[in-house]
């Protein structure tokens, strides 16, 4: 993780987009009061919520919410993942959004980043996937260390446009991981996906389903193929 207050500036770049999933894990842990590693459907559902765009403070205080409520009139089950909380995030956001109609758009906080740490962060990713070994990812994989040797030799003050350019990278992995995974592993890992997810299909909406599934399904494929994450947020 970067450490923001030690760094100098190279660019604007909101601070809670770095923050986003500590600050929620923390926050639930917290009031959960019990020591637990949060799942990967949880990881998968803070991320959903963060490509949306969904405010860590609408999520924060919605998941606070939640625990209140539970608070004051225990039910039989435990409050046991984020998942508990998705309703309380979607109506706060829903709230939100109508609430923001006509305001001007926020300008982002600033960040820091230390422009050498970047580059050799860069290299060491485009380093890391070349170990990889599949011959059906081979030529995806060259592709993606290229760039990203590509965007270490020209990072500026940009940090927002740096990160965006990693994420189209990562896109063209996913992508990758998708489309030619080995068909045995994938269909292992795409059964485990819906199983988990199961239960929770019938009461989210068919896109935050979608997003989630997809999420949780990367993940593994990325975890099998050593594939790391590219986004700044993994500095």
């Amino acid at each position: 993780m970067i450490r923001l207050k030690s760094l100098p500036k190279i660019g604007a770049l909101s601070i809670n987009y770095f923050n986003y999933f500590t600050e929620i894990e923390e926050t639930f842990i917290r009031r959960r009061a019990k020591n637990l590693f949060l799942s990967p459907l949880d990881w998968a559902l803070m991320e959903t919520w963060q490509e949306r765009g969904i405010p860590l403070h609408i999520v924060i205080r919605a998941v606070e919410q939640v625990f209140d409520n539970f608070d004051k009139n225990p039910g039989p089950r435990t409050i046991k993942g984020l998942m508990f909380c998705r309703e309380e995030v979607e109506a706060q956001y829903e709230e939100w959004l109508k609430a923001q109609a006509g305001k001007p758009t926020e300008t982002s906080e600033s960040a820091l980043f230390n422009v050498v740490e970047i580059q050799d962060h860069l290299h060491g990713l485009a380093a890391s996937l070349r170990l990889n070994k599949n011959p059906a990812l081979a030529e995806d994989i060259e592709r993606a260390s290229v760039r990203l040797l590509e965007i270490a030799g020209n990072v500026n003050d940009n940090s927002e446009q740096l990160d965006l350019s990693l994420k189209d990278v990562e896109t063209l992995l996913d992508e990758a991981l998708l489309a030619r995974s080995d068909k045995k592993v994938f269909d292992a890992i795409k059964k485990d996906t819906d199983k988990e997810l199961r239960p929770y299909k019938s009461t989210m909406p068919a896109e935050s389903y979608d997003a989630t599934h997809r999420l949780m399904l990367l993940k593994r494929l990325r975890e099998e193929e050593n594939i790391p994450r590219l986004s700044l947020f993994y500095l």
